[in-house]
């Protein structure tokens, strides 16, 4: 900013200067001392003027540098924010990522589960149906168990019954009158115990 320096002797030499040289006595002087006065007053008015502004200079030029110090500290928080933002999204993506890795292992072990307990089960239920069929099988085994040993008794009652004069005639080889019948007999405990053999 342009200083102007109004100095009041300054500005009376010139006024002085621009009047005429005659001798106009007192009015003429009066004249001069009022234009003095005011131009005393306006330079002080002026100067007043100018500390005043000065001061505004001063208060702004304070608050201009106040708000540029206030403008690169926000700056620095915006970077520091945009760093840690960019730093979180970066953690957030590692842990996704790590997430996923995770989510595929338990998926392939759940995968590899499920497998194993499918088999299991199809085993389970082919056992359960061997199971079934033994247990009727064992079923039925020990009814024809119980058969065989009731004709195993029905023989050696029949044979232990036998005296030995019958064992003669059955097992003599000339007349056979008794033997048929003994043949017979015996076919018919063989077709009982063959009856009850179990096939598998």
């Amino acid at each position: 900013m342009r200083k102007i320096i109004r100095h009041p002797a300054l500005i009376l030499l010139v006024c002085l200067a621009a009047l005429p040289t005659t001798a106009h006595a007192q009015s003429e002087s009066d004249r001069l001392r009022e234009a003095l006065r005011n131009a005393t007053a306006q330079a002080r008015a002026l100067e007043d003027q100018r500390a005043a502004l000065q001061a505004k200079v001063t208060a702004t030029e304070q608050e201009r540098d106040r708000l540029r110090k206030q403008n690169e500290a926000y700056r620095a928080q915006v970077k520091e924010a945009e760093q840690a933002y960019r730093d979180a999204v970066k953690e957030f993506n590692a842990r996704l990522a790590e997430r996923d890795d995770t989510l595929e292992k338990w998926k392939s072990a759940y995968d590899e589960a499920a497998t194993v307990a499918r088999a299991k089960e199809a085993e389970r239920v082919k056992l359960d149906g061997e199971v079934t069929a033994l247990t009727a099988s064992n079923k039925s085994c020990a009814a024809k168990n119980a058969q065989l040993v009731k004709t195993g008794n029905d023989i050696l009652t029949q044979y232990d019954a036998m005296d030995p004069m019958r064992k003669l005639v059955v097992h003599e080889p000339l007349l056979g009158i008794m033997r048929v019948e003994h043949q017979n007999a015996v076919q018919d405990f063989r077709d009982k115990i063959l009856d009850q053999q179990v096939k598998p």
